[in-house]
């Protein structure tokens, strides 16, 4: 997997950095059917449950800055192999846990710890793969990021049937022992030594402060964030809205999970079959406005009560637009910064998983309502979409830069 960047796509190749991308969005959302459960058994509050996914979402953040500037110094394995050992040690912990607080804390390492196979993934294949190529192996990683996090509860509302919420821990703990030894034994390096940033803290500092500073980068960063924290909004607040709005039971729960999969899905996979013929600039000129629109006219129906089905019709095209906008950033940011590939895919999920532990509890402070999961979908897509107009201007100056 070394040397310079290769065309072919291999199969094990994909599945393997795709179930490393599926750590993350597994350990945020697998335990989400069982909100209740917890709440009940550790005798606290839904919204002290909700914060779990909030220290989460903030220890993947940070963790991805870490562990992707780790991964440009010393190589994309020894930082994986380290935090996948802690992130089974946390797991088998959280198993045992005795109250919501120590539930917080370890959730919080675990997110860290997870964060790795996100970051390290998208690293790999930058080293592995450029142009179209990348781009298709980078729709099929969003595609996990985007499924993920709608499967995960259907998945953990099954677990629920055979045993308890600690269950689910022991799940991601057995998921992260698999991953471990694949690691081991079948993960090849991908960056060579002479590839690799020297320096130390002071490179990485300085490779943040350049992504930083160069505005084509930070605005998809920002818009990938937003648009995330779409996704993480309905992720964290519909296990209340449809379990004890709609008084879905959990089964079913999972099944409206099941239906946002197929649309992320969907999204993922023609965006995939799409590049080559459109670049990734043009699908998000397209997705982003599509998702204003149908998230406006959620709050609408929401707004009017107009009922589960009402719902549902524009709130699984809504998340399908992120299978369409999430592979199209990290496409266009990465093959900009391929100098700098752990950094700068460090940064973009800092940034999606940062703005997502930000936003995701802002539902808690208007009761957990329809509507209120509705109004915060809305707006922060709307704040990504004017994040891309902006972006957009930045394209338009580069191109016009070089007949000036």
């Amino acid at each position: 997997m070394t040397g310079a960047p290769r065309q072919r796509i291999a199969a094990g190749f994909v599945l393997l950095v795709s179930a490393l991308v599926a750590i993350g969005p597994l350990t945020i959302d697998l335990y989400l059917a069982a909100f209740p459960d917890i709440t009940a058994e550790l005798q606290t509050t839904s919204a002290q449950v909700q914060l779990t996914i909030t220290a989460t979402l903030a220890g993947l953040a940070l963790g991805q800055l870490l562990i992707g500037s780790l991964s440009d110094t010393y190589g994309r394995k020894p930082p994986l192999v380290a935090a996948l050992a802690v992130y089974v040690l946390v797991s088998v912990a959280i198993m045992a846990t005795p109250s919501v607080e120590v539930l917080t804390i370890l959730r919080f390492v675990q997110g860290l710890s997870s964060a790795a196979g996100m970051v390290v993934s998208m690293a790999i294949v930058r080293d592995s793969y450029e142009g179209v190529a990348m781009g298709k192996v980078i729709a099929r990683l969003m595609l996990i990021v985007g499924v993920a996090p709608i499967l995960a509860p259907t998945l953990g509302a099954q677990l629920l049937l055979v045993g308890s919420w600690r269950t689910m821990f022991g799940f991601l703990a057995a998921f992260g022992v698999l991953l471990l030894v694949l690691v081991l034994t079948v993960l090849k390096e991908s960056l060579p030594v002479e590839r690799r940033r020297t320096g130390g803290t002071r490179a990485a500092l300085v490779s943040y402060k350049g992504l930083l500073g160069d505005r084509a980068f930070l605005g998809l960063a920002l818009l990938s964030g937003f648009y995330m924290a779409a996704m993480f909004t309905y992720v964290s607040s519909s296990t209340f809205v449809f379990q004890e709005g709609f008084g879905l039971s959990a089964q079913e729960f999972g099944l409206i999970f099941g239906a946002g999969a197929i649309a992320v899905t969907a999204g993922s996979q023609i965006n995939g079959a799409m590049l080559g013929k459109v670049t990734p600039q043009q699908i998000l000129a397209v997705a982003v406005p599509s998702g204003v629109v149908l998230s406006a006219g959620l709050v609408v129906v929401a707004m009017a009560d107009g009922g589960l089905w009402m719902m549902l019709a524009l709130l699984v095209p809504t998340l399908g637009t992120v299978g369409f906008v999430l592979p199209s950033v990290p496409a266009i940011a990465l093959e900009a910064n391929g100098h700098r590939a752990g950094s700068a895919a460090a940064l973009l999920g800092a940034f999606q998983f940062g703005i997502g532990a930000g936003i995701a509890p802002v539902t808690g402070l208007f009761g957990q309502s329809a509507l209120s999961m509705a109004a915060v979908m809305c707006a922060v897509i709307v704040i990504a979409a004017v994040l891309l107009l902006a972006v957009s201007r930045v394209w338009r100056r580069a191109e016009v830069a070089p007949a000036g």
